[in-house]
């Protein structure tokens, strides 16, 4: 009977866990924490987006960190697959908004109880508070690996499931770049993905907690278009967050390590045309014809939002409505629709909810997970330069490749 050990016990790697049991290998998990999948637990807000409906190709598409290198990961065990594992596991589920599927509990805790219940019933031996510090090897493959305590654990095959470097309270503390660059594996240099970004603008602190939703940001880097987004976004104390700023933000960050000038450029009314804003304002001012222009827009625009608009726009907010000139209404227009906040940079990667960066996955077979440099080394989940946007694309990404790993660590005989 094969000897598999899975360092890590996140979605990745209790997948991997669960694979390589179910194909009658004798199955270790050492997780460092004292509980297993405090990944899992917060995402989608705590109610754990466990993956997306929509088709393999359409999920690849929006893995924008390496999501060609899952094409056979992802269709050997697709979407699909992981909904039906967690039916089987008595966990049903649900399709929302953008296709984000759901245990129909709300309930994050329901997802990881069903995996943890399925590792004790294959007999998976789960040792918790258990951090590796080293995967050893002999004559050139993996032989097992020795924890922080000293103890040494043997193995036919090692999985490295241990996450990225982002939420660190989680147990993601980048300790797998270390133990593959030993190996001699290439880490991609690492960067915060799916994180807020700060800007320099000071009212964007008074507008803390405030959220836009059907508006359209550009991402600007030397003025130049780079990527844009339609939905949610908020405003916080030091910048913006939300849905589409999070989506936005690996390439920002990219965009920032360059030495580039970056800009998010706001449309908040990006269902009309210039031409019905303007006549959209002028009915707003027909009505409060005797109010003041900070008065006369309360029906177009949250009410934090419109002093530093008219601001923005060079006007007086006291102004009364009925002494405004077509021309500054149509600069109130051209704010409205490329409202401009400059991105001094990202929060930091330990705030992040993914990292980008990680082992090469030239590196990686895309089809067994299994190391090119080192055989019956496996790599699942955040620790490889892979990542995706919001919408239970990173868990897809995560369920696949642990899948992928689990089955070929026991399959393969190197």
């Amino acid at each position: 009977m094969k000897q598999i050990i899975v360092v890590g016990a996140g979605p990745a790697g209790m997948m991997a866990a669960i694979r390589a049991a179910e194909n009658g290998a004798n199955v270790t998990l050492l997780e460092k924490m004292k509980k297993p999948g405090r990944k899992m637990m917060i995402t989608g807000k705590g109610r754990c987006n466990i993956t997306n409906a929509a088709d393999v190709p359409e999920i690849i598409r929006n893995i924008h960190g390496n999501g060609a290198f899952l094409n056979s990961s992802m269709r050997t065990f697709d979407n699909q697959d992981v909904m039906e594992f967690f039916r089987q596991q008595g966990v049903p589920v649900k399709v929302e908004r953008g296709n984000r599927v759901f245990p129909v509990s709300d309930k994050a805790q329901d997802a990881v109880d069903a995996m943890v219940q399925r590792l004790h019933e294959l007999g998976v031996k789960i040792e918790l508070e258990m951090p590796v510090a080293d995967i050893l090897t002999q004559d050139g493959r993996v032989a097992g690996v020795r924890t922080k305590s000293g103890a040494h654990y043997k193995a036919d095959a090692v999985i490295l499931a241990v996450g990225g470097a982002s939420y660190p309270g989680t147990g993601s503390t980048g300790d797998g770049y270390e133990m593959a660059k030993k190996l001699g594996h290439t880490i991609v240099p690492l960067r915060p993905s799916l994180v807020p970004l700060e800007t320099e603008e000071e009212w964007v602190r008074d507008l803390q907690g405030l959220s836009l939703r059907n508006v359209r940001v550009t991402l600007l880097a030397n003025n130049e278009k780079v990527q844009e987004m339609f939905g949610e976004m908020m405003f916080t104390h030091f910048g913006v967050t939300g849905p589409i700023i999070l989506s936005l933000s690996r390439k920002a960050a990219e965009c920032l390590a360059a030495g580039k000038y970056v800009e998010l450029e706001i449309n908040l009314k990006p269902a009309l045309t210039p031409e019905k804003l303007d006549a959209r304002i002028q009915r707003d001012f027909d009505k409060y014809i005797r109010k003041s222009l900070k008065n006369g827009l309360v029906d177009l625009l949250p009410h934090k939002m419109i002093e530093p608009l008219l601001d923005y726009a060079f006007l007086d907010p006291d102004r009364p409505v009925n002494q405004v000139t077509a021309a500054e209404r149509h600069r109130l227009v051209e704010v409205l629709q490329h409202l401009i906040l400059i991105v001094t940079k990202t929060r930091p990667l330990s705030e992040a909810i993914v990292t980008a960066g990680g082992v090469s996955v030239r590196e990686i077979n895309p089809k067994t997970m299994e190391s090119k440099l080192v055989p019956g080394l496996y790599f699942a989940g955040e620790v490889t330069d892979v990542d995706a946007y919001t919408g239970g694309y990173n868990l897809q990404a995560a369920f696949s490749m642990g899948n992928a790993a689990g089955c070929w660590s026991v399959w393969n005989d190197d």
